[in-house]
């Protein structure tokens, strides 16, 4: 039984260490964080932004975009970061193989060899993983103007 509290720690462990990436961006970035209100800072610690939050509370909370681009509205710059998210696709692969048999036995002869074709249909399952967008936020002058999250 002397696995068991070796086992509970390990597990511990894991948690600690993938349970909190907004936890380890704000520890890394101490000032941006100070300088939100405290509002924003709660947002920030639920994983969510609104508008008007900087670039830089929107890393804090979503973190470093996958995609970035940027274009115009109604005369005015923007910028607007993409985030991906994937979908499991599963699906069934079918397939023709070939498949050679050896070795069998004749009667009173004994033991002899042989080699012929054995054709066979296989099917085996597989999963894709499609991304799309998950979340997006838009900027103006370093603001964010418009933001949306897939459900």
């Amino acid at each position: 039984m002397k696995t068991l509290p070796i086992l509970c720690s390990i597990a511990a462990l894991l948690l600690v260490s993938c349970a909190a990436p907004i936890q380890r961006r704000i520890e890394k970035n101490p000032k941006i964080y100070s300088a939100l209100t405290d509002h924003q800072k709660s947002l920030v610690q639920h994983g969510e932004i609104e508008e008007g939050m900087t670039k830089e509370a929107v890393f804090l909370s979503w973190g470093s975009p996958d995609r970035v681009s940027s274009g115009s509205r109604q005369g005015k710059a923007y910028e607007r970061w993409s985030y991906a998210g994937y979908n499991a696709v599963h699906r069934t692969q079918i397939g023709f193989g070939v498949g050679y048999s050896g070795v069998g036995y004749s009667g009173y002869r004994g033991r002899h060899s042989y080699a012929h074709a054995d054709p066979f249909l296989y099917t085996a399952p597989s999963i894709d993983y499609v991304p799309f967008e998950a979340a997006k936020a838009e900027f103006i002058n370093g603001k964010v103007t418009a933001w949306s999250v897939a459900q």
